[in-house]
């Protein structure tokens, strides 16, 4: 095989490899009904007039299957990550103590189970389109090579390699899919 083509697989496999990471990301954060500290990603609190990932400042921890803590490296932060976790809208209260913030996280009704199942497919169907774009890029890249002593054989056949990678992308998703969908409906 050429290796423009070659190259362009790569790019392709890169980019698929990118999308599934951000797909699994988007699926963490829906939550199933046991607290995880990734219910907490993409909670930015106001640190000293900048905003900063929860992460870090505070230490996060799941000590049982219902319970987050958030233990602040600093205390006076307390009141500033209570405030940007009721502000993120994820759907549980925070209980601050003075030391740690609690969150407790509730069990979910069969209709929110659902609903939750409902924003896995529409994620699950968001990372397979990312998917089905970066085969639509890559393809159009190898049949530009045509005029660069590209064959139209090596095109065909690589055209037919990012239809193989894709296909796998698109499991992988569906099991990403499954396997929440699984986690969100088992009580």
């Amino acid at each position: 095989m050429n290796d423009l083509i070659k190259k362009q697989l790569q790019d392709a496999q890169a980019n698929m490899d990118k999308a599934i990471d951000h797909c699994e990301a988007e699926l963490t954060k829906i939550r199933a009904g046991k607290a995880s500290a990734g219910m907490l990603d993409g909670i930015f609190v106001d640190y000293y007039g900048s905003a900063t990932g929860l992460s870090q400042v505070a230490s996060i921890n799941t000590p049982d299957a219902r319970t987050i803590l958030v233990q602040p490296w600093e205390k006076n932060m307390l009141v500033p990550i209570e405030r940007a976790i009721m502000e993120a809208n994820i759907g549980i209260n925070p209980q601050n103590d003075g030391v740690v913030i609690r969150l407790v996280v509730p069990p979910l009704t069969e209709e929110r189970r659902r609903d939750l199942v409902k924003k896995v497919k529409e994620e699950a169907e968001r990372g397979k389109i990312t998917i089905r774009n970066i085969r639509k890029d890559a393809n159009e890249k190898i049949k530009k090579l045509k005029g660069e002593s590209v064959s139209d054989d090596e095109i065909k056949t690589g055209e037919g390699e990012v239809q193989k990678i894709t296909d796998a992308y698109i499991i992988k998703v569906d099991k990403h899919a499954e396997a929440k969908e699984k986690d969100i409906m088992t009580v």
